[in-house]
């Protein structure tokens, strides 16, 4: 069943992931549902068929990315968290070809690589834990943040 941006932008691009290297491992599944044929159909279409991400994927993060640099200026317990995390953050980009990637982004690579590493019953470290329940909890604010916001703006826009 399609995760919806508007219930939980963070869960959204994170399924959206997933689906991604679902429809890349059994190509043949890609069928199986209305869904998937329409997530299959956008791959091809964006040329991501062997990596990459969606377009849907890539746009919610940069709202969410967006949002991250309006609350560092705006909340300071914010700002603490994002500088707590900075470090393993840091460490995490310098492993990537990519390592000017925004935290955001970083915070969402960790947390799906640890998805995949739980799917393989592998084991994580305590430090690695204790990095993704931060991770974590950056993201479920940011999601909270964020459909609060999408709310008042349709209130708004309905009166």
């Amino acid at each position: 069943m399609m995760k919806s941006k508007k219930e939980n932008i963070a869960e959204y691009i994170l399924w959206l992931w997933q689906m991604e290297d679902y429809l890349r491992a059994f190509p043949e599944q890609a069928e199986a549902t209305q869904e998937l044929h329409e997530l299959n159909e956008m791959m091809h279409r964006e040329g991501i068929v062997e990596s990459g991400h969606l377009q849907l994927a890539q746009n919610a993060l940069s709202e969410l990315e967006d949002l991250n640099d309006q609350l560092l200026n705006e909340e300071a317990t914010y700002r603490a968290a994002i500088i707590r995390l900075q470090p393993s953050l840091n460490l995490l980009k310098a492993k990537t070809d990519r390592p000017t990637m925004s935290d955001i982004e970083a915070c969402f690579i960790l947390l799906y690589q640890i998805m995949m590493l739980r799917l393989q019953k592998r084991e994580i470290s305590p430090e690695t834990a204790d990095v993704q329940a931060r991770a974590t909890q950056l993201l479920q604010y940011l999601s909270k943040t964020y459909l609060a916001m999408a709310n008042a703006t349709e209130t708004d826009g309905e009166n």
